[in-house]
């Protein structure tokens, strides 16, 4: 009888262990997907950024621009081209970011519309591979050497931002909202013309608590880094030309331009849109389209000297009513009847109680 009673105990004791493998497991598992949301939760907490543009905002603007990263406003995110210690410059950085796993990337449509939902998550071996990107791959991490990281081909980027007035504050703010990375192949010796090869979204939500690590120097005059890449963005100190706009019918720029002049009028026609829509919620244009508000707001004109003397021989101007009402006055006072009031006689009006 205690040799059966221990063959069920033993027995029962190896169920539960089985059964609760699986769930030990699980929970390997489950903690390992959260480290990556663990270290985004960090970084944002030790390294503070911008507040993100409310939902209800009453106006909003989405526009999308084209960086040069050789022109001189855009240089601080190029350079250094190769790691120098631990100067990098932005595309190194979130290419280190994407291959670790901290930040997502996202897939560049054709259309070039951005979206970040779980189906358009980018698979970085897929985006290694198609553009010819030598990597290692060990324990299940990948590995990619700093010669091998094309930084010095990534000289443009895609960017949105969304100009949007906030009722609360009554303020108008340029807010980044996503980053795209391009890179510049095919120029040679017998073709100057390089094509651009866009190579993924990522949410600027995502990477600004990692970007407000990154220092930067933001001038020639003082190299000393005092400028991080989210103070840069922020501060919006970068220089592009706007290529698209979100309108109704999803056209970028190129799509109705049919000349490099019409472009070129298209964009100085959305950068004076948002400059007048600015200066119309503030009240200055309504001022100065006012004519009344106009005059009253001019400077009263010099008086020479020579018309202020005309001024003062001129004789003062008689009254028509004043004389009008002297000469019946006179008349009155010679017939001996009342004179006659020239006045307009008043009206009042008896409100009846009901």
């Amino acid at each position: 009888m205690k040799r059966i009673l221990i063959l069920l105990t033993a027995a029962l004791m190896t169920g539960s262990i089985a059964m609760a493998q699986p769930a030990k497991r699980r929970t390997t598992t489950s903690n390992t997907s959260q480290q990556h949301k663990t270290a985004t939760d960090r970084a944002s907490l030790m390294f503070p950024t911008a507040a993100d543009m409310p939902d209800d905002v009453v106006w909003k603007r989405d526009i999308y621009r084209q960086l040069d990263l050789l022109k001189d406003k855009n240089a601080p995110m190029y350079y250094p081209v190769e790691p120098n210690g631990r100067q990098v410059n932005l595309f190194t950085y979130l290419f280190r970011l994407i291959l670790t796993g901290r930040v997502t990337a996202y897939t560049y449509k054709l259309d070039g519309n951005e979206s970040f939902e779980e189906k358009d998550k980018l698979a970085v071996t897929d985006m290694l591979e198609r553009y010819g990107i030598y990597y290692e791959e060990k324990d299940g991490k990948l590995n990619v050497a700093d010669s091998d990281v094309p930084s010095a081909e990534a000289t443009r980027y895609y960017i949105k931002e969304s100009i949007f007035f906030d009722q609360r504050t009554g303020t108008f703010t340029t807010k980044v909202t996503a980053l795209c990375p391009i890179l510049m192949r095919g120029a040679d010796e017998f073709s100057t013309d390089a094509t651009p090869y866009p190579l993924f979204w990522v949410k600027y939500s995502d990477v600004a608590p990692w970007l407000a690590k990154l220092p930067m120097m933001g001038s020639n005059l003082n190299n000393v880094s005092n400028l991080t890449a989210d103070d840069y963005f922020t501060l919006n100190r970068y220089e592009g030309k706007i290529y698209k706009t979100n309108n109704l019918q999803g056209k970028v720029l190129a799509n109705y331009c049919e000349t490099d002049s019409a472009m070129v009028r298209e964009q100085k026609k959305i950068e004076k849109q948002l400059d007048d829509f600015q200066e119309i919620v503030y009240g200055h244009k309504i001022a100065s389209a006012d004519s009344t508000a106009s005059d009253s707001l001019k400077a009263p004109a010099k008086v020479t000297a020579a018309e202020q003397k005309a001024k003062e021989d001129k004789p003062a101007r008689k009254s028509l009513f004043g004389s009008s009402r002297r000469r019946s006055q006179d008349n009155a006072a010679t017939s001996g009847k009342p004179a006659a009031s020239t006045e307009t006689p008043r009206v009042s009006t008896r409100r009846q109680r009901r």
